[in-house]
């Protein structure tokens, strides 16, 4: 069943992609957090996919792929001690948005990459961002792009960095907000 939820005032649905900016903390990881978030192109630097029911969220992270609760209102500091990660909501990517599927298409979607995600929970976080192809380990973008590619819908837009031979591309969080129809909270403008 594919779960509906609001988020600062956002519809979000059970395989949508929240996008957040500014990851990091007050501690030594944070600091690595920040940094990392920095060498990343874009306003986007990290990525959670909403499962459901209620604030139910799968990411890849600084804790490896885990599930948590977010509330209505996007608050990292309530989520820090269960992510190890401060963030701030950047907006909604919705991948299945103009795809011409039919309701039932959608919710069988829907389901799978859910279903693939949480299938993920528990797994390391890849820092081999040159093997986005690996199931064995996940960052962010990574985790997201494989469960939609598992349902032959390709996220990478190709405008991130070139794959090195031998290896692959690496998936930018902004590459999903880029290739999806997207939304900013309410009272922000859309760039």
């Amino acid at each position: 069943m594919a779960y509906s939820f609001e988020l600062n005032g956002l519809s979000v649905k059970t395989a949508d992609i929240i996008c957040t900016k500014d990851g990091g903390g007050p501690d030594i990881a944070g600091v690595f957090w920040r940094l990392i978030g920095m060498l990343i192109p874009g306003d986007v630097s990290h990525v959670v996919m909403y499962l459901g029911p209620g604030g139910r969220c799968v990411e890849a992270g600084p804790k490896g792929v885990i599930s948590f609760e977010t509330p209505s209102l996007w608050d990292s500091s309530r989520t820090y001690a269960n992510r190890g990660f401060l963030d701030q909501l950047y907006g909604v990517a919705y991948p299945l948005s103009g795809r011409n599927l039919s309701v039932e298409q959608e919710e069988a979607v829907r389901q799978r990459v859910a279903r693939y995600c949480l299938a993920q929970v528990g797994k390391p976080y890849n820092f081999n961002f040159l093997n986005s192809s690996t199931e064995d380990s996940f960052y962010c973008s990574q985790l997201a792009y494989r469960a939609y590619l598992k349902n032959s819908i390709d996220l990478n837009t190709g405008k991130g960095a070139p794959a090195i031979p031998g290896t692959s591309a690496i998936v930018f969080p902004r590459e999903l907000w880029e290739s999806c129809a997207h939304v900013r909270p309410p009272g922000v403008e859309n760039p």
